[in-house]
């Protein structure tokens, strides 16, 4: 029933940035950890970050010191701030919630970093 909408991706040159937004529907998101992934063409889906319901924050070693997650309780809103992109963070970027739901994953937005 949980439903993520993904957005903000886009084209960017390497070394630029990009803030991913994920907005979710429900009245539960405030005490929800929320997991970013990504996926690219021919590649397993891959942990990019999370933040629980005390703003705990993980991050995969790939991004760490480039990409910041927060969120906005009151907009039921999570956000992706990336940094210092390269060309191998080219993917399409999803949220769900940790542990994940049983419904579909959103559309996803795509973020393609150019050399």
């Amino acid at each position: 029933q949980v439903q993520f909408v993904e957005s903000g991706g886009n084209l960017v040159q390497a070394g630029g940035s990009l803030r991913l937004s994920c907005a979710a529907s429900g009245s539960t998101f405030s005490i929800k950890t929320i997991g970013w992934y990504r996926q690219a063409p021919g590649k397993q889906r891959e942990f990019v970050a999370s933040i629980n319901n005390g703003g705990s924050t993980y991050f995969a070693d790939s991004v760490k010191g480039r990409f910041t997650i927060s969120r906005d309780n009151t907009k039921n809103t999570v956000y992706l701030q990336m940094n210092s992109l390269k060309p191998e963070d080219t993917a399409v970027y999803y949220c769900n919630y940790i542990p994940q739901t049983m419904g579909p994953w959103g559309q996803g937005t795509q973020v393609t970093v150019s050399s």
